[in-house]
This record gives C-alpha cells, structure tokens and sequence, in this order.
C-alpha cells in the first residue's frame, strides 16, 4: 500500500505542472484583465457600429451566403437522396470517432502509440507537443481533422455535380474547415490556453485593443494586419528606386527611373502593373527590386503608377484605362526619349489589359509597342481558379449594386477575397496572433505591400469581372474596347509569356492555354513557386527555378515532361531574350527629356491609402 502511495505521489508531481499551465497564476490579475478585455471589446463594437451608422460600411451583401447554402444544397441532395448512400456517409464518420476512442484507449496502457488521425509535418496549427500529449486537446485535434476530411470527401463524392458546382463547394468546405479549426479558438488551443494563464489574461486585453483598432482603420470591416506598418515608408525604405513623375492625369502618373548604366537599350521599358495594390511589389527593396535590377541590365524604365479610385473614377471602364493609362503612357515615353517603339511589360491584370490594348492598337495600326511580357496574365479563364467561385450573375449583380453608391469597391472586400484564396497562410495564422496572442506581427516588405490594397472603380472591375472571369470574352474575340471587338489573334508581335507553377491567382494552367490565343511567337516559361514569389525573384536570391521548352501547345504537364528546368531566377533569361529582339543601345537618357519633371518618384498617387 505504501508503495502504491509512493507511484501516486511521482505521478502527481509529474502531471502538477502540466496542470499548473492551464490554471491562472493571479486570479484576481486575471479577473481585472478579463474586465479590460470586455472594454476593448465594446470598442469594437462602437467601431463597427460607428461606420455603419456613418454610411462608411454596410453589412456583406447575401449573395455570396446564398450561393454557399445553394451550393452546398446541391451536395446535400445527392447524399440525402438515397438513404443507402446516406447511411453509408455517416458510417464512415462514426468509424472514424470510433478509430479515435480504441486509440485513446490504447494509448493508456501502452506507450508509443501515435494518433488516430495526424496532420501533415508541414502544418504549423498542430506544432505544439499538447496536440498530442494531452489527451483532451489531442480527441479536439484529431475530431477536427477526421470530421474536416469527411467533409471534403462528401464533395468529391457526390456524382452529378457540374465542374462550377464542385469547385464551389470545394473551395467553401475548405474555407469552413479553415475557420472552424480547434486552432482558431481560446479554449480549444493549448498554446493559446496556456498564454492566457501565464499572462494573466494580458494578451486579450492587447488582442482586443488590436481588434478595435483595425476596424477603426478598415472603417467597420476589419483591415487584417499582417505587417508591422510602421517600419516602412513608400519612398524611403520602399518603392526608393530613383526616378521621377514625367507625366499626370486623373487615372495615372508615368514614372520614368533614372539610369545606373552609360548607356541603355535603345527601346525603353513600359510596365503595367495591375491597379489592384499598388505597383511597388516590382519595387519593394533594392534587393528584390525588379525595376532597379532592369535599371542595372540598361533599360530606361517607365513604371504606370494608377490611382487609388475613388467616386470620381466610377464610370471609367477598360476603354478609359487604356487611353488615359496604356496610350498616355505610351504618348509620355515618346515625348520623353523620342523612341517609336518600346518593349512593354504587364504583371497580372496589368497584363490583361496589356493584351487586350495591343489586340485594338493592332486593329488601328498603331505599332509601337514592339514587344510585350506577361507576367501571371490570363487572357483566357476557362481555367481561372479559386477566384471564379465569387463570379457569377448573382453575385456581380450583387456586387454591382454596392458599386453604384460610392462608385467604387472598398479596398477591403478585394483583400479579402485574394486573402481568402491562401487562408491557412494569410487570415488565420493573424487572427490567432494579433486577438488571441495580442502580438503585434512582424514587419515584413511584402506583407506591408499586401495590405496597402486599392479600391476599385466600378465600372473597371463590373467589365473586367463580366468580360474576363464570368463571359470568358476576350479570348474568344467578344470583347469590346474604345467601341470596337477585338481579337487576340491580331497580336503578331514577339511575346514572352511568364507563369508561376503554384500560383492560386493566374493558376499555370490557365496562362499556359492562354499563350494559343496570341496570334505571334511565344516564349513560355513557367517559374517555380507562385504569384508574387515567382515573380520577384532575384537572381541574387539563388531561389526556385524556372522551365523553358517547346512551342506552348497541348497539355501543360506534358509540356513541363518536354522542359528544361534551370536553377535560379528566369529574369536573366528574360534579359537576354529582351536583347535578341533589339539589342541595340544608346546614350543614357535624363527623365522626362526636355520637360521639367513633376516630381520624385514614387510619385503621389502611390501615396494614397484606402
């Protein structure tokens, strides 16, 4: 009996501090922390309610709820619908919970013995060791994630859904998954439980704190920090390269850098960055700089820097953003170098309506536009991804109709949508961070970049979203701009065409078809990694690597059979590419030529928060 005793005692010393961590160790701290934590809270609520009662905000529209429950309806008939198939569904659940309990069971008489249900080494929510050591958090962890994969697998089993319907119910099961993991949630988090205990209770006070203030700045939706804001400064630390504004109207500014060589390639560079963000992602830091690296390489290089729309720029659709962005900038650079043609370059949707311009500019025999790079364009989006499940008449009506008041989208719904797409990376790993842990995030260039997002003018998105994701038109020669159709297959000039293999945004998939509609040569190549990444990747990086092959024909995968992979960043490859066109060089060019500049680079427009 006194041995018995003893083996109590050891065991009870041993499992005291593992107790000890979830227990408060100031209950009366704790107390009055909970009390502040409420107070902030109630800010929170102010805020939101301050906005809506202000016109600032308004509630999410239905639709997008509605399609969701129509969607998942569809996924529910052909489960329900036959009792043997329904029956067979929770089945296949229950054994799962049961795998779990004859686990569990187990595990208390024998040691060793590894989880019922284990998440992937690579996924960061399951890290700490009480995922799998503590019996309550390890049943959470492990009933999360056998009821998450039935979940998933009810879609992918349910015969009769069309490719959209499936796609949509795929990409809500993940999001709901995302949301509804133990992870996310105070109680149900070991790392988060013992946080709040040994803080007492100090890390939702600042978590809170954190809350209201960034629904103050998202004016009644949160504006999702992912940065530490205040270490960067566009200008300074940021979007530095030297340069000047040279020209300016209501839509854009034409940023012309200064040149680091004695001479320079004859044809200078026009890029086209898209106007949601902001074009400084080509810019970020002197390392990663796209746009100093190709200052380096000899090129004059002019940047188009759009405005953040606001009510004014309503009613200026693609025609608008072609002759008072593509063709201004054009009319600018002639002005400034004296040069006919020049190599021009189009990042994301920059790059559609790139191709789109070029498609009217061939039909009007303007031809000074010698060369054109996409960079994760799509011109055709059969093959569009994540992003095609927010598009369809229902919710662009939706969309439309919260357009029409201010004549613009707030910046905040369009992040959210894109942070949507990589949630487990870009939403719930700061919502734990920021109002659960109450710290502050890192500073981070690209992050800050991230959320220094644009409002949308209405009648630019409304066209791109009817045109592009939702009619597919502008591959199939529907499309309309400056009053007349337009066809892809006018475009003769050489074209370098840039994908990234696990872009979510512009899949490979979807850039590699696109490259048939082009009626010229095309130099395909797909970049490792994914939308931005591969892209602004640095030779001096040494990341990733980039494949080059054959005509881009067929199937991407077996085009990618038939590649040459080659380690390292694609731009030097893309240079001497530029200089088998024309290589041809010239004196270094001062900004802006004759005409004194506006300003400094980066200019004012770029300056402007949503």
């Amino acid at each position: 009996m006194a041995e018995q005793k003893e083996r109590d005692r050891q065991e009870d010393d041993r499992s005291s501090p593992l107790i000890d961590q979830y227990t408060a160790r100031n209950p009366e701290q704790f107390a009055r922390n909970l009390a502040r934590a409420m107070e902030e809270l109630g800010k929170v609520a102010a805020a939101w309610t301050k906005a809506r009662e202000k016109g600032e905000a308004s509630d999410v529209s239905a639709a997008p709820i509605a399609d969701m429950i129509k969607t998942f309806s569809r996924v529910s008939e052909y489960w329900l619908g036959d009792p043997t198939r329904a029956l067979e569904a929770q089945t296949r659940l229950f054994a799962e919970f049961m795998g779990i309990w004859a686990n569990a069971i187990r595990r208390m008489s024998e040691a060793g013995i590894p989880d019922h249900a284990e998440a992937p080494a690579s996924d960061k929510r399951f890290q700490d060791p009480e995922w799998g050591r503590n019996a309550f958090f390890s049943f959470l962890k492990q009933a999360y994630l056998v009821t998450s994969r039935w979940a998933l697998d009810l879609v992918e089993g349910a015969d009769g859904l069309d490719l959209a319907t499936r796609h949509k119910a795929r990409f809500y099961m993940e999001q709901m998954s995302q949301a509804l993991s133990p992870s996310n949630f105070l109680l149900t988090n070991p790392e988060l439980f013992r946080e709040t205990m040994a803080s007492n209770g100090e890390n939702l006070v600042r978590g809170m704190r954190m809350l209201a203030e960034d629904i103050s700045a998202g004016r009644g939706d949160i504006k999702l920090r992912q940065s530490d804001a205040s270490q960067f400064k566009v200008g300074e630390n940021i979007a530095a390269t030297p340069g000047k504004v040279i020209a300016r109207n209501r839509l854009v500014e034409v940023l012309q850098y200064a040149p680091a060589t004695e001479n320079v390639l004859k044809r200078p560079l026009l890029i086209v960055p898209p106007w949601i963000n902001k074009f400084y992602i080509l810019d970020l830091n002197p390392k990663r700089s796209f746009i100093r690296w190709a200052v380096e390489q000899g090129h004059t290089v002019f940047v188009i820097s759009w405005v953040n729309p606001d009510e004014r720029h309503g009613t200026l659709d693609w025609s608008d953003y072609f002759e008072e962005g593509i063709r201004f900038a054009l009319n600018a650079v002639e002005k400034a170098t004296g040069e006919k043609q020049v190599n021009a370059v189009g990042y994301c949707v920059g790059g559609t309506l790139l191709a789109a311009s070029l498609a009217l500019m061939a039909a009007e025999g303007d031809e000074r536009i010698a060369t054109a790079t996409f960079l994760t364009t799509q011109v055709d989006f059969t093959y569009a991804g994540d992003l095609k499940v927010f598009v369809d008449e229902e919710q662009i009506a939706a969309l439309d109709k919260v357009m029409q008041g201010k004549g613009y989208l707030d910046a905040n719904r369009m992040a959210t949508a894109f942070n949507m797409l990589r949630a487990g990376d870009l939403i719930w790993p700061y919502v734990v961070n920021n109002y659960l842990r109450g710290k502050a995030p890192l500073p981070f260039d690209l992050l800050y970049w991230n959320s220094d997002s644009t409002r949308l003018a209405a009648a630019n998105h409304s066209y791109y979203l009817r045109n592009c994701y939702l009619e597919n038109n502008l591959s199939h020669g529907r499309a309309v701009l400056g009053g007349k159709k337009i066809d892809l297959g006018a475009i003769t000039i050489p074209i370098f065409n840039l994908a990234a293999r696990e872009d979510h945004i512009a899949p490979a998939k979807s850039v590699f078809l696109g490259s048939s509609f082009f009626g010229g040569t095309v130099e395909f190549v797909l970049a490792g990694s994914g939308h931005i990444a591969g892209v602004v990747n640095p030779p001096v990086s040494n990341k990733y690597q980039f494949w080059t092959g054959a005509k881009p024909a067929g199937e991407l995968e077996s085009w990618i059979t038939n590649a040459q992979e080659t380690g390292g960043s694609w731009w030097p490859y893309w240079q001497t590419w530029i200089e088998k066109q024309d290589g041809e060089r010239v004196a270094a060019r001062k900004s802006g030529g004759k005409k004194k500049p506006l300003g400094d680079a980066p200019g004012d427009y770029v300056r402007i928060r949503s």
